[in-house]
């Protein structure tokens, strides 16, 4: 067990009473330090990491949200978003909504009712009658707007544990590794993870963007093997 008392007596279980007794989180009040390890790197956040009973207590943690930057709900929202506008993107009139909504405006004519889907992918939101734009419907149309290349990948080490691999996206840096959701890669390459390290890809990248973390790799796929003698280095 790994959860925090949220509020006494509500719940009568805390990590006081646990044995071991476990810290809590220091960046949350309804979860434990270890728990929120856990969620973090987990697309399950900490919800997925507790028990039925005590979910109501946990969900929406934000040390594990997918709206907190870096963590692994984060990014593999970041990678849903992306794919969407790349390959499946919304009705023009639906894009239409939610460039208004960018461009600071609440008021615009919706006869087809594009608001309700917008919300529901969670681009767009409404409170208190005002309806604004998400930070993940900026992702969706940064994503369109954006310039994307077809660029080598090498893959530089996996840690199952954590579930990430180190890349190197070769049309970004030649030299700074970049983190990337294991799973992403094994998904995409059919590849065991032990299979990966060393390997090269072929992927879309987003090469102009300024952090590690914003680059988003779509269309993996393994890249042939290099000629043997361009590993050789007797290649004229």
């Amino acid at each position: 067990m790994t959860l925090m008392e949220p509020m006494r007596p509500v719940t009568p279980v805390g990590p006081d009473q646990l044995r071991p007794a476990q810290q809590p989180c220091p960046q949350c009040t309804c979860c434990t330090q270890e728990l929120c390890e856990r969620g973090r790197l987990d697309v399950a956040q900490c919800l997925g990491h507790t028990p039925s009973k005590f979910a109501p207590y946990v969900a929406g943690c934000p040390c594990s949200a997918e709206t907190t930057r870096g963590t692994h709900a984060w990014r593999a929202v970041q990678i849903r978003t992306v794919k969407h506008a790349t390959e499946h993107p919304l009705h023009e009139s639906a894009e239409l909504i939610l460039r208004a909504l960018a461009g600071g405006a609440d008021a615009f004519a919706d006869p087809a009712g594009q608001f309700r889907g917008l919300r529901a992918r969670g681009y767009a939101r409404e409170e208190e009658g005002a309806r604004t734009i998400t930070t993940l419907g900026r992702r969706y149309l940064a994503a369109r707007d954006e310039r994307r290349f077809t660029t080598p990948v090498q893959i530089e080490a996996v840690d199952s544990r954590k579930d990430t691999a180190t890349v190197v996206v070769v049309g970004w840096s030649l030299t700074d590794g970049v983190t990337v959701l294991l799973r992403q890669l094994t998904y995409a390459t059919g590849l065991a993870p032990e299979q990966l390290p060393g390997r090269f890809l072929e992927a879309k990248a987003n090469c102009y963007a300024v952090d590690a973390d914003d680059l988003v790799l779509t269309r993996i796929q393994v890249s042939p093997d290099l000629p043997a003698e361009w590993l050789s280095g007797s290649a004229v």
